[in-house]
């Protein structure tokens, strides 16, 4: 479960909270609510069709309607290129905290950096270990700086559930959150991996459930703290959003020279993580498909990091702008999805989950899901279409 905490709390998770804290100040815990009981909804049902059918999902879309896996899978691939461009572009802002590098280079080296991690097995397991040690540290600083910065705890649960307003700026900041969580690639990764490491099937339902929902729990509980850090500076007067690197200006505000430093080792240790993870995700939905693409697989991952990073560097956009455009836009492909697994659920349990008996109360929880995840999408794509602009 710290694995998956710590994995989720990546450059896009770091950058939209701040961000969006900056922006909407205590009425954000109302989208970080809303987004928690979402995730939930989502993960479970989710998990529960693949993880019940024990097949990956974009082999359930095909075997529901022939053609709809390779549209998922191309949905998901294209959203992961987008979330993963938007990782080169953390990895950029971690070493600009750092060592005031500058972002493009930051980037390329980063992304070279990437892909020998990657080919030299030995190089992963040791920057897995590296990560668990930064990801201790970056749970120790982001509670320090929630306990120092004094946030207005009583404001923001008040705002939680009353939130002063509810206009496009808190859809498109709910959807983005969302998107940063179970959109995209992201929460059939965990349903995969569990169903490749033998957990499947119905006599497993409680393993997969609980397994569902604690990542999700875990990864809330680091947004909230993240979110009293950065609203703590925000309220004591802090103006971060003038900086091009918002996190790094939070934490320097409320930490100092030091805490902006170590910042920044924690920020580019999980986006070059998140670079290999998304990477090494997006192609698996693909490389499936053909036993000529599963032989290259490894070159494939390689070759995605590599376009990934060309496209960051031609866009010539801010990182932060990219990292919360990739979770907006992975927001908008999650329906997708989610409307075929819920499909599944309701009308091909018989042959595709081996007749198990769907909950009823669960199917209802997730159809309630996917309908707001398609209003909030809706009402936010003129905050999309504005960061595109």
């Amino acid at each position: 479960m710290f694995l998956m905490a710590t994995s989720a709390v990546g450059p896009g998770f770091i950058t939209q909270t701040t961000e969006f804290t900056a922006q909407l100040g205590a009425a954000f815990a109302f989208a970080i609510l809303v987004s928690i009981v979402v995730d939930i909804a989502v993960q479970l049902n989710i998990w529960r069709v693949v993880g019940v059918a024990g097949e990956r999902a974009q082999d359930l879309a095909n075997r529901v309607l022939p053609g709809a896996g390779y549209l998922l899978a191309a949905l998901i691939l294209f959203g992961g290129l987008v979330f993963n461009i938007g990782n080169v572009g953390g990895t950029a802002l971690g070493l600009d905290a750092l060592a005031g590098i500058d972002v493009r280079v930051g980037g390329a080296v980063s992304a070279l950096i990437a892909i020998a991690i990657f080919l030299i097995r030995r190089a992963g397991v040791a920057i897995d270990r590296i990560i668990v040690v930064l990801g201790v540290a970056m749970i120790l600083l982001t509670c320090y700086v929630a306990f120092s910065s004094r946030p207005p705890v009583g404001e923001a649960m008040r705002q939680a559930v009353l939130p002063e307003a509810l206009g496009s700026d808190m859809f498109f900041a709910t959807v983005t959150i969302i998107g940063g969580t179970v959109g995209g690639y992201i929460t059939y990764a965990g349903a995969h991996r569990m169903v490749e490491s033998g957990v499947r099937g119905p006599e497993n339902v409680r393993t997969i459930s609980r397994a569902s929902v604690s990542g999700i729990l875990i990864t809330g509980v680091m947004r909230v703290l993240l979110f009293l850090a950065v609203l703590g500076v925000v309220t004591a007067g802090a103006s971060i959003l003038d900086s091009p690197n918002p996190p790094a200006a939070a934490f320097q505000s409320a930490a100092g020279e030091v805490g902006m430093r170590l910042f920044g080792v924690i920020m580019w240790a999980a986006a070059i993580s998140s670079v290999i993870g998304a990477s090494y995700t997006s192609i698996s939905f693909v490389s499936t498909f053909s036993a000529t693409l599963t032989r290259y697989r490894d070159w494939l991952v390689a070759g995605f990091i590599a376009v990934s990073a060309a496209i960051y560097l031609v866009l010539e956009q801010a990182p932060t702008t990219l990292l919360i455009f990739a979770g907006a836009l992975n927001g908008l492909i999650l329906p997708v999805g989610m409307g075929i697994m819920l499909w599944i659920a309701a009308f091909r349990t018989r042959d595709l989950l081996g007749g198990y008996r769907y909950p009823r109360w669960l199917l209802a929880v997730g159809v309630l899901a996917w309908l707001l995840t398609i209003f909030i999408g809706y009402q936010a794509l003129a905050g999309i279409a504005e960061l595109w602009r």
